[in-house]
């Protein structure tokens, strides 16, 4: 089977297990890793232990990782229906609410980019473990935490745990799982948990804190990092470590990046002109370092390859500008809820059933489109329903409409996402040229990540226009992918045979 056919399958980009230019799997979906985390000169095929394991001690490993990869994306939604109060209890504003948010997602994003090749370079169990273990840490201080400053610097600690978690549990897998067959109900498995941490995300939030307030919201990390520890060890899941070079001062100025531009829209939203104008001057700074780095390095942190295909920017663009609609949605709904129609943390968790719903019964559906007619019809599809759910949701808000708005608004954006992203991954994989599919799978992961952050970045700073603004802005934005994504030759991939 060819490179370009590998598009078929309608997983989550997570959830690839393509091949790199040398033939190896890259399941981590990163640049530059193998699923084994394979030393330099192997095969790359995963190498079962002396003593397989049963099929019981299997799957628990694999409720471990997937237990894991669940708390990691439930931290970026979970926060969303805690804000009021975490807003009341630190004396802080809607753009320290912004960072309480993006300093998670910020680092996550930027890591991502290289985890992969972490995973390889250090063992995948020994990242996993050790990410898995800082997630939980920073989380148990997180619940502590007195005052803003302490709690954003924490939350970026946790992106970065994050970050490290999710590439290593797909090697963790494929090492888990040596055989096809296995390993691709085992991915399925895996991935559905994608789906299941977002849509629990505001449920689960608002309990927790109508409960016992927003620092349950990262308590429940503690208990949920130590089963998964206990879960994922033993000689079955350690593998040896490859050589893969990283480029550490280039991510590190892809992290600075991307914090500048997030400080620079937050600050300007805020009506903070002086700081906006010397975040501005920091992100120029910045940039020019990462460009310099980039062009000069061995390893470099993007691949320029994959930037020069039209249709992966297509796709990478769709994958942005959707994450963009759920996470701003998701920090700007709340908030409204709260103020304006006073509703309780677990009412408002509730009140995004319509959201969340459809992430769980939908993506079959999207599977079947993908596999008779490819995924640009889905994705179209899907881009069509987020831009009629935020002008929805934007006409609900400005003329102060009933729930009934907002509900419909929350579903039509639900099932967009829904058709989006399953579909996503197998497009811009088989538009990516021949041996950079590990490197379009990792780079999807942190383009998403980026868009979430800007959504929470610029329709919070749009909020001080009004939350309905902050809506048009979305919607306009899914429009403006739709078009790109719709006239950009080769997105139109053929159905599978």
């Amino acid at each position: 089977m060819s490179e370009r056919s590998t598009h078929r399958s309608p997983v989550p980009a997570e959830a690839v297990e393509p091949r790199d230019a040398d033939g190896r799997s890259d399941a981590s979906g990163t640049p530059g890793t193998s699923a084994s985390s394979s030393a330099p000169g192997s095969s790359g095929a995963p190498t079962p232990s002396a003593a397989a394991p049963t099929s019981a001690r299997r799957a628990a490993v694999l409720a471990g990782i997937s237990l894991g990869y669940f708390m990691v994306l439930l931290d970026t939604t979970v926060l969303s229906v805690a804000e009021p109060d975490l807003a009341a209890s630190l004396r802080t504003s809607t753009a320290g609410l912004q960072w309480a948010t993006t300093g998670y997602t910020v680092v996550f994003a930027a890591l991502l980019l290289s985890a992969g090749a972490a995973a390889d370079r250090y063992g995948a169990e020994r990242l996993f473990r050790t990410g898995t273990a800082v997630f939980a840490g920073a989380s148990l201080l997180s619940s502590v935490a007195p005052d803003l400053g302490v709690l954003l610097a924490l939350r970026a600690v946790s992106g970065a745990a994050a970050a490290a978690c999710v590439p290593a549990s797909m090697a963790l897998i494929a090492r888990l799982y040596p055989q096809p067959a296995a390993r691709a109900r085992a991915i399925s498995v895996w991935a559905a948990v994608s789906g299941a941490a977002v849509a629990a995300g505001p449920i689960v939030g608002g309990a927790l804190v109508g409960a016992a307030g927003w620092r349950a919201v990262f308590l429940v990390n503690v208990p949920l990092g130590l089963l998964v520890l206990a879960l994922v060890h033993g000689d079955r899941v350690r593998g040896p470590r490859g050589g893969t070079r990283i480029d550490w001062p280039a991510q590190a100025a892809a992290v600075a990046v991307l914090a500048l531009v997030t400080d620079t829209l937050i600050a300007a939203g805020s009506g903070a002109r002086t700081h906006a104008v010397v975040a501005a001057c920091g992100l120029a700074v910045a940039l020019t370092v990462f460009t310099v780095l980039e062009r000069r390095s061995d390893a470099p942190v993007l691949n320029r390859v994959l930037l020069r295909s039209a249709p992966v920017r297509a796709g990478l663009l769709a994958g942005a500008v959707t994450n963009f609609a759920l996470s701003g949605a998701l920090f700007v709904l709340p908030l409204l809820l709260h103020r304006e129609r006073h509703l309780t943390a677990l009412e408002t968790g509730l009140a995004f059933l319509p959201l969340t719903v459809p992430f769980a019964a939908n993506p079959p559906l999207t599977g079947r489109i993908v596999a008779r007619t490819g995924p640009r019809t889905p994705i179209l599809t899907g881009l069509g329903l987020l831009t009629a759910g935020g002008a929805v949701l934007a006409t609900g808000v400005l003329a102060e409409g009933p729930y009934l708005w907002l509900a419909a608004g929350l579903l039509l954006t639900g099932f967009g996402i829904s058709f989006v992203l399953p579909a996503l991954v197998a497009a811009v994989i088989g538009a990516a040229p021949p041996g950079t599919a590990g490197s379009v799978g990792g780079l999807l992961n942190a383009v998403r990540q980026v868009g979430a952050t800007l959504g929470v970045a610029l329709m919070g700073a749009a909020t001080h226009a009004g939350a309905g603004w902050s809506l048009v802005l979305s919607g306009g934005l899914c429009a403006l992918a739709w078009l790109v994504f719709a006239l950009t030759p080769g997105t139109a991939a053929p159905a599978p045979a």
